[in-house]
């Protein structure tokens, strides 16, 4: 039987406490993975881990991927992060009520380019406004997507 855990990247998530609480509603373990920069001595509930790692340019998204198993859930604002876990099987989540795809991350990556590219070409330097990555999708309340996605891998594991 598989086990599926929710990983948050923790250093800068607005949602650790929302996913903690709802994490808790569906008996699934949460693990925090932060930088020891962030380090603090708040007591965390029992279905909490808490992952340092040394201070240091990815060294949270090395750790994550090294822990994620296919149907985790990875909490994330970092799409880098996002594109090393797809490939993995992982279900990957923005705190702004958004589920990583491919395609979205194809757009992210196509729009930083195409602002890169603006900025060298231009003579002054200004910020290009790319489309949304999401512009297509359905907005969705983050605990009303994690409810989601939980609820389909749980229905999964059924089948």
């Amino acid at each position: 039987m598989m086990t599926v855990k929710l990983i948050i990247d923790a250093d800068a998530c607005p949602v650790k406490e929302e996913t903690i609480a709802l994490a808790k509603q569906y008996g699934l373990e949460v693990v925090l993975v932060a930088s020891i920069a962030h380090f603090s001595t708040k007591e965390v509930p029992d279905h909490v881990r808490q992952l340092w790692v040394e201070r240091g340019s990815d060294q949270a998204d090395f750790k994550i991927v090294a822990i994620a198993k296919p149907n985790d859930i990875v909490i994330t604002q970092d799409y880098g992060l996002a594109s090393m876990l797809l490939p993995k099987g992982c279900r990957v989540l923005h705190h702004d009520g958004y589920e990583y795809t491919e395609s979205i991350i194809q757009q992210l990556i196509d729009g930083r380019h195409l602002s890169a590219k603006e900025r060298r070409t231009s003579k002054r330097s200004r910020r290009v406004k790319s489309l949304h990555p999401f512009a297509d999708q359905t907005q969705s309340d983050y605990s009303d997507l994690l409810k989601d996605v939980i609820e389909a891998i749980q229905n999964q594991r059924k089948e």
